[in-house]
């Protein structure tokens, strides 16, 4: 038996949707009905009565119900027990990031975190954005950073968790360039001449948001796919070598666009791009789980800095500008 099985059994039982609840644990409705089938499998008993609508539980189920909130519950103060006895466990933020976050946006932002706040012990999760938006669902993390779009929401649930959204980042194309900055390639090819593509895989946060940009383009882009990795560094270095385009973090090609090794290769239009918010999550403190102390004292800066932010847009006190990047 595994634990997630007991969260989605308590995420049915609440939301008394299939559809609903496998949204907020981040599967496919047909791999959570399966989760429910094995958890099932496991008790040998039937908890949920299908042939209803809303969904409910059966009497086992009702009776289950308690068992596993109680039995997570053990389960989650056993692991907060345990990291609670690490040397550096409740002095030290974790943090669960995407891959390209955490080698562009993440170093420069806790460099002018530190700043102002102070010295910042961390520890960073480098994962994919589903992975890590599971690893703050799990409990695995104390802080969620990660991209987020409307098309391709982050759906965390706004009652559970906190959310604040500390810039943007925009995806476009680039290609190795010449000296004088003119890219190899330019948007939008031809159909007897289609520029080499560098692409994302299908499941990366990423790649869908390019199918979004492909999708939505008024003028039809000629590519074919050279190259395939769910890593935007990857690309980056694909490109940097001349093998094609890609569409890349802009954060994550500052330096050599400035240094003339990459090239925007839209010609400066605007609807080959998507722009992305980055937010930071934490799941709100409460009398049972109530966090680390740093946690909340960074939350509480982060929060009151943002404030400042929006008193200086609307023609308040001006406060000197601190970690907006």
């Amino acid at each position: 038996m595994e634990s997630k099985w007991l969260e989605d059994f308590i995420s049915l039982a609440e939301t008394h949707s299939f559809s609903r609840s496998a949204e907020l644990r981040h599967v496919t409705q047909p791999a959570f009905s399966r989760r429910i089938q094995s958890l099932e499998a496991w008790l040998g008993a039937d908890l949920i009565d299908r042939t209803s609508y809303p969904t409910r539980l059966t009497p086992s189920g009702e009776v289950f119900y308690e068992q596993a909130m109680e039995m997570l519950g053990q389960i989650n103060n056993a692991r907060a027990l345990m990291r609670g006895k690490r040397p550096t466990g409740l002095s030290t933020v974790d943090f669960a990031v995407p891959h390209t976050l955490s080698l562009t946006y993440m170093p420069r932002w806790i460099r002018l975190l530190e700043a102002d706040f102070g010295p910042l012990s961390t520890r960073l999760i480098a994962l994919n954005v589903h992975d890590a938006v599971m690893t703050m669902v799990d409990g695995g993390c104390d802080l969620l950073l990660c991209y987020h779009h409307p098309r391709q929401p982050v759906q965390l649930d706004s009652g559970r968790y906190d959310m604040l959204t500390l810039g943007s980042e925009v995806l476009r194309a680039y290609a190795h360039c010449n000296k004088s900055g003119v890219p190899d390639y330019l948007f939008p090819g031809t159909s007897t001449t289609p520029l080499p593509f560098l692409s994302y895989t299908s499941n990366a946060y990423l790649g869908r948001m390019v199918e979004l940009i492909l999708t939505d383009s008024k003028r039809p882009l000629h590519l074919e796919k050279r190259y395939e990795t769910d890593m935007a560094e990857g690309l980056k270095m694909m490109a940097l070598e001349g093998h094609g385009v890609a569409f890349l973090p802009e954060s994550a090609v500052t330096r050599e666009v400035k240094l003339k090794q990459l090239a925007r290769v839209d010609d400066g239009a605007h609807e080959w791009e998507a722009v992305m918010e980055i937010r930071l999550y934490r799941e709100r403190p409460t009398a049972q789980r109530p966090g680390k102390p740093v946690v909340s004292r960074l939350w509480a800066y982060l929060l009151q800095q943002q404030e400042g932010q929006v008193k200086v847009r609307s023609g308040g006190t001006r406060k000197k500008p601190k970690i907006a990047l």
